[in-house]
């Protein structure tokens, strides 16, 4: 399977620890800005904002907060104007990766993820140098031990999943992201607790990392995703299990 799961799962699991909720608010904020500035403020007619919306309500984000968002985006309250900038580059290992961002001064933003690609032992790419071996999909963990394999490919399928894949600490649902909301809905509906969801991309081909380089790899994530334009980071490393166990611990 990829390693995407087993990464989310870390990097959930961190995420709680850290408790960066302000941070993670803020960052919510802009999406939701940008989306119903490009699509409106109807959630209904605008899949993007429904899609911001949901991860705002998945972080336990403030009604007034999003509303404030939405209204800046629409032009209803004075907001920042902010340029979507897509980062991609190798990392330790020859790991690919990718980071999205939304800032309000590129000239500030693109040296500063260079600087993070290099300090972490990879280099920042040109435009389309990873990001062709990647699609968007929706993807949701699932604790293995929170249902059985079976039972959660008849809901998530039924439900339009396009996959099941499995690993020993979690379970792994891959979705267009146009069935994402309804998978997840359909998930929680059956009373199953989901580790984490989001629509990002997904690479078709992963590269397997020993426990050396999957500790770069994950400084590396780490620091693009603590970024305060960063948005969302993908790659395309894939952690073994008995490694995954091991970053786990560490």
């Amino acid at each position: 399977m990829s390693g995407h799961s087993k990464w989310s799962t870390i990097k959930h699991k961190k995420a709680a620890l850290d408790a960066k909720r302000g941070k993670v608010w803020s960052k919510i904020s802009r999406d939701i800005t940008v989306a119903a500035k490009m699509g409106g403020g109807d959630p209904e007619s605008n899949p993007r904002l429904r899609l911001a919306m949901d991860k705002a309500k998945s972080a336990n984000m403030p009604k007034d907060n999003i509303e404030r968002a939405i209204k800046k985006g629409t032009g209803d309250l004075e907001g920042m104007h902010y340029e979507e900038c897509l980062y991609e580059g190798y990392g330790p290992g020859g790991v690919a990766v990718m980071c999205s961002a939304l800032t309000d001064n590129r000239a500030r933003t693109a040296p500063e993820i260079k600087k993070i690609f290099e300090r972490s032992g990879g280099n920042l790419g040109a435009p389309n140098s990873v990001s062709w071996m990647f699609a968007q999909k929706g993807v949701i963990v699932v604790s293995a031990g929170a249902v059985g394999e079976d039972r959660l490919m008849e809901i998530a399928i039924e439900a339009g999943a396009e996959d099941v894949s499995t690993s020993e600490i979690c379970f792994e649902v891959t979705t267009t992201p146009d069935a994402f909301l309804s998978v997840k809905a359909a998930i929680e509906a059956a009373g199953i607790a989901i580790e984490s969801s989001e629509v990002t991309m997904v690479a078709a081909n992963t590269v397997t990392v020993d426990l050396e380089n999957a500790r770069k790899v994950m400084r590396l994530l780490d620091a693009l995703e603590d970024h305060d334009d960063a948005q969302n980071v993908s790659s395309n490393v894939d952690i073994p299990d008995e490694v995954a166990a091991q970053l786990d611990g560490d």
